[in-house]
């Protein structure tokens, strides 16, 4: 199962072009698809003052959004499709982070002075994002690329080793030419079938397939 996060409003949009190339590519392959278009749920992105103060009590903490915890622990793999606005996350997939990558659910906080969090998404094998920049490639690059950052390795760090990543942006995308935006939607697909052909290993070593 793929667990699909779009955040776009625009339904005419680049992204929602890459958004459904991403879902019928997998749909085509197969595969399982839990498609959350975050505007079109209404998701609310504001952490709350009461679930930042019940944030680190495990028991409780996932309550106001097991809907969307329980999603994303029944997937194998995440596909993010999102823009980079004003560099950084839109607002509404920033506010996803926030209340749904929760402790014991993304992952394990430290125990003892000196130790860092651990990985709980280690069911999840395979990670895919598809962006799109108004900056050209050099200057999201300087000043950090979000998409690459927060996403591919913040939320990688977080799954399962060795699992597999794809990612495709398009740059200066507000004055390309048709062209380079089809190319981009081709690129997409291609990442998107190399991302679910991929064959992951095993405990034991071994290949297993897909």
């Amino acid at each position: 199962k793929v667990h699909v996060i779009y955040a776009h409003p625009v339904p005419e949009s680049l992204n929602a072009a890459a958004h459904q190339v991403v879902v019928e590519t997998l749909t085509a392959k197969g595969w399982e698809v839990d498609d959350c278009d975050l505007y079109a749920e209404g998701f609310d992105p504001v952490l709350s003052e009461q679930e930042r103060r019940d944030y680190h009590n495990t028991e409780i903490n996932l309550a106001p959004v097991q809907g969307y915890v329980d999603r994303l622990r029944a997937a194998d793999a995440v596909v993010f499709c999102h823009p980079i606005w004003n560099f950084g996350l839109p607002a509404i997939l920033k506010g996803w982070h926030d209340r749904v990558l929760l402790p014991d659910i993304a992952f394990k906080m430290p125990q003892h002075e000196g130790e860092t969090i651990k990985p709980g998404l280690q069911h999840i094998k395979r990670l895919g994002v598809f962006t799109t920049c108004g900056a050209s490639r050099w200057l999201t690059m300087y000043i950090g690329a979000p998409g690459r950052r927060t996403l591919l390795r913040g939320v990688g760090l977080l799954l399962a080793p060795r699992a597999r990543k794809v990612f495709a942006a398009h740059y200066l995308m507000d004055t390309a030419p048709r062209p380079s935006l089809e190319r981009h939607l081709t690129r997409v697909a291609m990442k998107t079938d190399k991302l679910i052909a991929y064959r992951a290993p095993t405990a034991q070593g071994r290949v297993a397939t897909t």
